[in-house]
């Protein structure tokens, strides 16, 4: 089984925060209670729960794909401590 990431939609995503607090380990949320989508491949162990956040997401923001999001890893590197 290839990787999975899971990606959310901005333009759909209205903020209800129903999958950060379905699936923590992958998803924070901003501010202003926006998710922020781990840039990571999503852990064989978490993956039934991805799968959930992503069918109870109200807004159909979030996706699984085999791919990762070049966004979230280019904020994930932005958002980095620096050494």
């Amino acid at each position: 089984m290839s990787d999975q990431f899971l990606h959310v939609d901005p333009i759909l995503c209205v903020g209800h925060g129903l999958c950060a607090e379905m699936l923590p380990e992958m998803i924070a949320l901003d501010d202003w209670g926006f998710p922020i989508i781990s840039p990571d491949p999503i852990p064989r162990h978490l993956s039934k729960q991805s799968g959930r956040a992503r069918a109870a997401c109200p807004a159909l923001a979030l996706r699984l794909d085999r791919t990762p999001d070049r966004r979230a890893q280019a904020l994930h590197a932005k958002n980095a401590p620096h050494r």
